[in-house]
């Protein structure tokens, strides 16, 4: 899938240790994708961190453009609080 990623969500991957790799992952064969706030719209999938453990990995994105923006990106052990049962 074509997407751009945008500063900030360059600069909090950086910071938060999510590779392009796992965000390709992501964007590409999302494990649910969640409708949030505006035109934004959640792209996560659960992954396991090795030692560190599996964390819902959130992908948030504007996806009404083309292509597709990468807006933030972070990762949360609340699983329970943004997994929707379908």
């Amino acid at each position: 899938m074509d997407y751009t990623i945008s500063k900030h969500a360059q600069k909090e991957m950086d910071r938060r240790g999510i590779s392009l790799e796992v965000v390709n992952g992501i964007v590409g064969n999302p494990g649910q994708i969640v409708e949030e706030y505006g035109q934004k719209k959640a792209y996560q999938s659960l992954i396991d961190f090795g030692p560190d453990g599996k964390y819902l990995v959130r992908v948030i994105v504007n996806d009404s453009v083309i292509p597709i923006v990468v807006v933030t990106v972070y990762r949360t052990s609340k699983v329970n609080k943004y997994w929707r049962d379908l």
